[in-house]
């Protein structure tokens, strides 16, 4: 069924509220007449109509919601989502990025050493080449990547990704982009 046709179907206020009534679980027509308080009638008509476009139906005796029908609308009629754009041109690298970043940020770091190099490379590129930071402003960066700032600011330090000095760190690994 398309999208437009199902929230047809549940557009009209007395079949939304029969339809919830028997996805509630009202079993019979008085039940729903129960549930909704509308007239026996107008509930008649609504689960006609529900039976009709595939909304409802019977299990025995009893009165089911075919909640399935959103999930197959969407499957079927759904936009498909767009390709996400690379994280990092090698598709190798790009795929251990995607499992370690999530919307941004890094949930949980990755133990295996060769993850983890990628994605400090990844992170590494937040700081720009040549500028030093004192060491709050490092924590905000890494802050917004994982809640444990202070174990990024170690591998990338361990790394050689970052250096550090009096309080400073600057960049001192990792790629750098050259136009």
């Amino acid at each position: 069924m398309r999208p437009d046709v199902l929230c047809g179907q549940l557009a009209e206020p007395d079949r939304l509220r029969v339809f919830a009534a028997v996805v509630l679980g009202a079993a019979t027509p008085a039940d729903v007449v129960n549930a909704t308080g509308l007239p026996v009638r107008t509930v008649m008509a609504a689960l006609r109509r529900l039976e009709q476009g595939g909304l409802v139906g019977a299990a025995g005796d009893a009165l089911v919601a075919e909640v399935s029908a959103f999930k197959d609308a969407v499957r079927e009629h759904g936009t498909p989502a767009a390709p996400a754009e690379p994280m990092d041109p090698d598709r190798q690298r790009d795929a251990v990025l995607r499992t370690f970043i999530v919307d941004g940020r890094i949930p949980h770091l990755p133990s295996a050493w060769a993850k983890r190099r990628v994605v400090l490379e990844h992170i590494v590129l937040a700081f720009e080449p040549g500028v030093k930071y004192p060491e709050k402003d490092v924590n905000a960066i890494l802050r917004a990547w994982h809640d444990d700032h202070a174990a990024l600011r170690r591998y990338l330090v361990d790394e050689s990704l970052l250096d550090r000095a009096d309080g400073e760190y600057w960049r001192s690994g990792g790629y750098v982009e050259v136009e």
